[in-house]
């Protein structure tokens, strides 16, 4: 069943939900703003993916079952607490007729509704998940130690498989693009990346040799050392304001740029 929803806003963007009688719409802790009120509210640790509905004795194997269950969700929390992300999720149900959830992200920007069919999985930057329905299971996945140390950024990325509707958020204005009509390949500022589907190829990249030009691209050019490249070909949704960009903006609103004068590899932001 198709999750009814529209994204509504300009610079600070909302999603509102419409819930059939039954259908369940889960979402990141902080991420849900109102809901009518015959719509439940739970807070759970597990996913979809953990089997984190409860399971009747039964339907779940007995003691073995429950074992296997808690491991399994234990897993999933580890992983997103290493991640970094939130621990639990909230799950909010329609009773007795149709009702409506709110939800937002946190950051000044853009939403996007992803719609999964169960043949491509889509892969974001963490703290993009917003919400998705019940049948989309979410996943932590993590990148390749030499990418993601050598990035920065993109060691950990979120994962959602299944069927149905997944709703994500980024930072200022989004940009679709597919790197098949650019010669198979683009390269990107790491912090600009939002999410990109399954079958585009993800890595980073150093900018320049250690050599004059690739040191004058690291110092002055407020990039750093590294890029993301994505080849193949597939969706890929970027952000036109990073997290960094925008924290080193608010500091020197306030008196106390932390950027200095030559920006990228000296820049001393609080990560």
């Amino acid at each position: 069943m198709t999750l009814q929803q529209e994204i509504v806003g300009n610079a600070m963007q909302m999603a509102v939900v419409n819930l059939n009688p039954g259908q369940t719409v889960y979402c990141e802790a902080g991420k849900f703003l109102f809901k009518t009120t015959n719509v439940t509210m739970e807070t759970r640790l597990g996913g979809p993916s953990s089997g984190g509905r409860q399971q009747g004795a039964g339907g779940s194997g007995g003691m073995g079952g429950i074992l296997r269950q808690a491991m399994g969700t234990a897993m999933q929390v580890g992983q997103r607490a290493l991640a970094g992300e939130s621990l639990a999720f909230q799950y909010f149900t329609s009773q007795g007729g149709e009702g409506t959830v709110g939800f937002a992200g946190v950051l000044p920007g853009e939403m996007r509704a992803l719609e999964l069919n169960g043949t491509r999985a889509w892969f974001a930057e963490k703290d993009a998940f917003v919400a998705a329905e019940s049948t989309v299971q979410f996943g932590i996945a993590f990148q390749g130690g030499h990418t993601g140390m050598s990035g920065g950024e993109g060691f950990v990325l979120e994962k959602f498989t299944g069927h149905g509707t997944v709703i994500i958020a980024g930072a200022g204005n989004f940009i679709d693009l597919n790197p098949a009509d650019f010669g198979g390949r683009i390269e990107v500022d790491t912090g600009c990346l939002v999410a990109f589907e399954e079958g585009v190829q993800y890595g980073v990249q150093r900018i320049g040799g250690l050599n004059r030009q690739g040191l004058m691209n690291a110092v002055f050019g407020g990039e750093g050392l590294s890029l993301a490249t994505l080849e193949g070909n597939g969706r890929v949704i970027l952000q036109s304001l990073t997290i960094e960009s925008l924290a080193n903006a608010l500091k020197k609103a306030q008196g106390g740029d932390k950027q200095g004068p030559t920006g990228g590899m000296f820049s001393t932001h609080a990560g």
